[in-house]
């Protein structure tokens, strides 16, 4: 499996937080939330035999800043709720409020490299888009499926995408604090533009009505149900389709630059996938020297996963 790595690192920091919202932190207050859920998610997967792959960003597209900067207002507004339900102690309000203030730093994103090199597993960063690089990889008959619960990969041509790659059975509810038993499951690309009775760039012009990454709010007025009706009404012939639906009222740039993304999305041709060994030592210095991880924790989940070696991931980690 293809990691969509970003969004695994987001889920961590969302959902592996104290009772009061905070994330978990060292004893020098550095955040340890995504190495606690790489460890115990990629040991856990790595013994059920599953093979895994990382792919991480690289350089967004231009037209991703405005999106980006809207996700940049949401966490601010979302730390000050943070801050009034901290005046009035309402640790459900703390926590809700926590988890929409996330942010991946670059500290945190070399640290998940290292530790994911240290565990053998390959790296991948890509060109642009991480999810363009590895439906590419899947694409390229490389992998069996990309991990991610972000559907936008399917407007990448991954072929299946395996969503709710949880080894605990839950997730966190959308803006709730409640969770909710989940299964993993396959979507399979071709499977489902069949039973839609549409091609792959109808797929990626009615993802532009809904909204994508590149144009974030979409048409207004135009969810799913009328966005196929109007991609089977019009076929191909998008200039028609998108002129009537008045794109250009909407947005400041063509909707050529936002379909050429998704066909044209740099991706680097020469990735590596070849796995090491484990490194036990780089391990216990990154979470136990550094972060204050428990020795005796740590180097449990490093034993169980050289006895999985050992039972016939070989060729894998070896």
């Amino acid at each position: 499996l293809i990691v969509d790595t970003p969004m695994w690192l987001y889920q961590f920091l969302s959902s592996i937080r104290r009772r009061d919202g905070s994330l978990l932190t060292d004893s020098k207050g550095n955040v340890t939330s995504h190495l606690m859920g790489l460890l115990t998610r990629v040991s856990n997967l790595i013994r059920q035999n599953i093979k895994l792959a990382f792919v991480f960003d690289g350089e967004p597209p231009k037209l991703k800043h405005l999106t980006l900067e809207k996700r940049k207002e949401i966490k601010i507004e979302a730390e000050k709720k943070f801050e009034k339900a901290k005046e009035k102690e309402d640790f459900e309000l703390m926590k809700k409020y926590a988890a929409r203030t996330s942010r991946l730093t670059d500290e945190m994103i070399e640290e998940a490299k290292n530790l994911i090199t240290a565990f053998g597993l390959p790296v991948i960063t890509a060109p642009s888009e991480a999810e363009a690089q590895a439906s590419f990889i899947v694409k390229n008959n490389d992998a069996f499926a990309l991990s991610t619960n972000d559907a936008d990969a399917l407007l990448f041509e991954a072929p299946r995408i395996i969503r709710n790659l949880n080894m605990t059975g839950k997730k966190k509810k959308t803006n709730k604090l409640s969770f909710e038993t989940i299964n993993p499951d396959i979507i399979d690309l071709k499977e489902n533009l069949n039973h839609l009775k549409i091609n792959q760039n109808q797929l990626i012009a009615l993802a532009m009505l809904i909204g994508t990454d590149y144009n974030s709010s979409g048409i207004k007025g135009i969810g799913p149900k009328t966005a196929l009706r109007l991609v089977k009404e019009y076929e191909n012939n998008f200039d028609a389709l998108f002129n009537n639906v008045k794109w250009n009222d909407f947005f400041e740039f063509s909707w050529k630059k936002v379909f050429d993304l998704f066909k044209n999305m740099p991706v680097n041709e020469n990735y590596d996938l070849k796995c090491k060994n484990i490194d036990e030592s780089r391990i216990m210095e990154l979470l136990v020297d550094k972060h204050d991880f428990s020795e005796e924790r740590v180097k449990s989940q490093i034993e169980n996963l050289v006895k999985t070696k050992q039972k016939g991931l070989g060729e894998f980690l070896g």
